[in-house]
């Protein structure tokens, strides 16, 4: 049976958004969509960039995968599907965003998992080979600070930086940003606090998005 949350959910949104913003849908149906911003996220379900930036239809193109990964182009590489690559390349080719943003965030469970070498969840283990990725981030940060949660968080931050280099190692998007067409940013969210930093390219120091942030 199709679970009732999301019927429930669907017909909230037909009488609620659908319904007040009917002709945006109807444009974006004839006219394709036309994003400027390409928000590159984890897919853990707390965090989400349509909801944190309050995003309506349209307005973000949105790829998600553990960790919020980029990973190098690697065009010739024939042994592994490039699904996060081919969405990069349709945003920037295909849709001409003019900004690239990776949203970290606290508590990512696959970087927890990587920095405690937990089992695999399966014979699998797609999730140890994705996340494998990230061992020259691990071997850049060095010893542990002997902090757990303090560890986690400066690897949180370096994946970051990490997925940020590796955008630049696509042609397309290099000569775009040389040019001053594309602009890349590196963003990182508590989900506990709401908080937003925004890393500064010059310093890849991590600030308050807002300095004096309100919340009700």
């Amino acid at each position: 049976m199709f679970p009732k949350r999301l019927t429930d959910g669907y017909q909230a949104f037909l009488q609620g958004r659908f319904d007040s913003e009917r002709a945006r849908y109807q444009a974006l149906a004839e006219k394709g969509q036309t994003p400027e911003i390409l928000v590159i996220g984890c897919c853990d379900s707390r965090v989400a960039p349509e909801t944190i930036f309050d995003a309506g239809p349209g307005e973000l193109f949105v790829v998600r995968n553990v960790a919020n990964l980029v990973p190098p182009c690697d065009p010739d590489s024939e042994s592994s599907y490039h699904g996060t690559s081919a969405a990069i390349e349709f945003a920037v080719n295909g849709l001409n965003v003019k900004h690239i943003v990776v949203l970290g965030h606290a508590s990512c469970g696959g970087i927890r998992s990587f920095y405690d070498e937990s089992q695999p969840l399966s014979k699998m283990d797609f999730i140890g080979k994705w996340m494998s990725q990230i061992a020259p981030v691990a071997e850049r940060l060095g010893a542990t600070t002997g902090d757990r949660d303090k560890d986690i968080k400066r690897m949180e931050l370096a994946v970051v930086e990490h997925s940020l280099n590796n955008l630049m190692t696509f042609p397309s998007i290099r000569r775009r940003v040389e040019s001053g067409a594309l602009q890349l940013h590196g963003t990182y969210f508590g989900v506990a606090t709401g908080l937003l930093f925004v890393r500064d390219p010059a310093t890849g120091e991590f600030s308050p998005c807002l300095e004096a942030p309100i919340a009700n």
